[in-house]
């Protein structure tokens, strides 16, 4: 009997159960706290007829839309460590590759909402947003947006 409650412990520790409920081993993804911009490249024009610029609180970065065969594109801008559930300004600039002329210009204020990518229990904890580079109504949400063209 000692042998078999031996036996079953040893079990339940190589495969990461506990007496008290289940203890999941911590996945190891890597992930950052930021704010990202994705944008279907065709809305855009040809191939990168855009550069799309994305600012977070005085910290940009910026990149060409893309090809219009590719069903969506994005940006982020990172964020430092600890942000925590913060609101930042968030401002959106896409110029013609061609002319240089301004095509959409539009800013917000953004809410990060807490990201657990490895599992509750599990670091790290990331704040993200995610918006949509429309263009015509600028930043909007990226719910509902079609992948596909």
């Amino acid at each position: 009997m000692h042998r078999i409650f031996l036996a079953l412990a040893l079990a339940a520790a190589l495969t990461g159960c506990s007496f008290l409920g289940q203890s999941m081993p911590c996945t190891l993804a890597d992930a950052d706290s930021g704010i990202s911009a994705v944008w279907r490249p065709a809305d855009f024009g040809g191939r990168d007829a855009a550069r799309i610029r994305l600012c977070v609180d005085g910290t940009c970065e910026e990149q060409m839309s893309g090809s219009p065969d590719d069903p969506f594109a994005s940006l982020s801008v990172q964020l430092p460590d600890g942000v925590g559930a913060s609101t930042v300004p968030v401002r959106l600039t896409v110029t013609s590759a061609k002319s240089g002329d301004t095509v959409v210009e539009d800013s917000t204020r953004a809410r990060l909402s807490e990201q657990r990518p490895n599992g509750n229990s599990c670091p790290p904890t990331v704040w993200t947003a995610t918006f949509r580079a429309h263009p015509d109504k600028g930043l909007t949400s990226p719910k509902g947006m079609k992948l596909q063209g």
